[in-house]
């Protein structure tokens, strides 16, 4: 078993910029900004001879409004999970009452702690942590997250005392293995609830206000047999409404999540209805060709008529979703959540799919039968051959004589042929199409072949 390793402390005293040295990733956001981080994040950290799990909590802190009521259960439940607890403090700013408040509180609880002295940069190490040694902990040590120093030598006495396996393999990651599934909405749709309520776990801090989620958080669970890793996002407002420049970072994490998902769901607040923002957020979905599940949200508070208005709405703004499962569901009253999982399943099967050649072909003179191209400029459009050039989502090569010059309304009867002769559900097909470079080439070539013959019948005559 890996040893655990918890980073506690204050805000903005390095936590994150730690564990993204250690995982050696950039998963966890980092500024200049107190409060960043509010979930626990975990990582896994192989830089060194002894892999471990480190957690990356919320800043400590005492208020008693809401969202800190939250990081500090995030932060205890880490703490609780952990082999080893390591309290960061910021040496430019030195031993604080708040620092002195966290290490009362552990040995309140009796959580034996070791010190990280953090932020040494360009400064004498030694008389940087000379005031921290009061504090009484286990193990002192003088690190500077950002450019590794020190971090080597902390690692190797931290993990010294934890039994080396006789053989031990650093595994992949469970999101190396499973179904990447990211929740995408608007600011307080519920996705951190639905989060919560998937894993049954209070994994994320919820709350009624918007934005409580600002980083994307991975959470690997198994459902039904399936391997599965939940991506937690921020919401996305519109632009003009975006105020602080850590939601920006947030956003941008958002987006990567969407890139890197095999499905999305996109989470819809049935009280409030599908908005220009929900539109906007669909549209990426689309752009990068993810396998897609909308779910109503909050079904428990809304009445018969919201859910008809939404209705409508879908059938008319949103007819080109015709093929996206929607699945109502109550995330807070974990009502709907099977069908939501079957739905994710079904989804990334469809997106994942494999079809031979042969198959393809015959669907293709099947809907050309049914219908066949229109005419380019007095031209007939002739499709000839079809091959699979991709998954995530289905992307299929069409050849054939202007090809290239397919009308849209002619593609998308395509895709919806294929959809239906394949039962695929959920995820967007592409058409790469392809033409014949130059359609003189095959012209140029019977020339060139004519000359050659004449040439070798002229050397034959000069020889005789």
């Amino acid at each position: 078993m890996r040893p655990i390793i918890a980073l506690i402390g204050r805000p903005n005293v390095g936590k994150s910029t730690l564990f993204n040295f250690l995982t050696n990733s950039r998963d966890a956001l980092v500024a200049d900004f107190p409060g960043l981080t509010r979930d626990r994040k975990y990582g896994l950290c192989t830089r060194y001879d002894r892999s471990c799990v480190v957690i990356d909590t919320g800043g400590i802190t005492h208020a008693s409004n809401e969202l800190d009521l939250g990081m500090q259960q995030q932060t205890d439940r880490a703490v609780e999970e952990a082999h080893i607890v390591l309290l960061l403090v910021d040496a430019q700013q030195g031993l604080v009452p708040e620092d002195q408040v966290i290490v009362d509180e552990l040995r309140r609880r009796g959580i034996e702690f070791s010190l990280a002295v953090n932020k040494i940069d360009g400064a004498d190490a030694n008389l940087a942590a000379a005031e921290f040694y009061q504090l009484g902990a286990k193990n002192l040590f003088t690190i500077a997250s950002k450019q590794g120093r020190g971090i080597e030598a902390m690692m190797t006495e931290l993990l010294q005392e934890f039994p080396q396996p006789e053989e031990e393999i650093v595994l992949d990651t469970p999101q190396d293995r499973s179904t990447r599934i990211a929740i995408i909405g608007r600011p307080n749709a519920g996705k951190s609830t639905l989060v919560n309520a998937l894993i049954k776990q209070d994994r994320l801090v919820t709350s009624a206000i918007p934005g409580t989620t600002r980083d994307s958080v991975e959470l690997p669970f198994e459902y039904n047999g399936h391997q599965f890793t939940l991506i937690d996002t921020a919401g996305v407002r519109r632009k003009s409404r975006v105020q602080e420049k850590i939601e920006k970072f947030s956003i941008v994490q958002t987006l990567e999540a969407v890139a890197s998902a095999h499905v999305v769901i996109c989470l819809v607040d049935l009280t409030e209805g599908l908005t220009d923002q929900d539109s906007t957020l669909l549209e990426i979905v689309l752009r990068e060709g993810r396998a897609l599940v909308l779910a109503i949200n909050k079904t428990d508070c809304g009445d018969s008529d919201l859910y008809h208005q939404l209705e409508y709405t879908l059938d008319t703004r949103y007819r080109y979703l015709a093929y996206v499962e929607k699945i109502r569901i109550s995330a807070e009253k974990q009502i709907g959540l099977k069908k939501l999982m079957r739905a994710v399943i079904a989804a990334n099967r469809s997106a994942a799919i494999d079809v031979p050649t042969s198959e393809l072909n015959q669907i293709l003179e099947k809907a050309l039968a049914a219908s066949a191209p229109p005419l380019v400029k007095g031209r007939r459009i002739k499709l000839r051959y079809i091959h699979q050039g991709g998954s995530h989502p289905p992307t299929f090569v069409l050849y054939g004589t202007q090809a290239n010059k397919l009308p849209d309304p002619y593609i998308r009867y395509l895709e919806n042929f294929f959809r239906s002769s394949l039962k695929l559900v959920g995820t967007p097909i592409r058409f790469l199409l392809r033409s014949p470079d130059n359609p003189y080439a095959g012209k140029r070539n019977e020339q060139s072949s004519r000359q050659k013959r004449k040439r070798e019948r002229l050397m034959r005559h000069n020889k005789s």
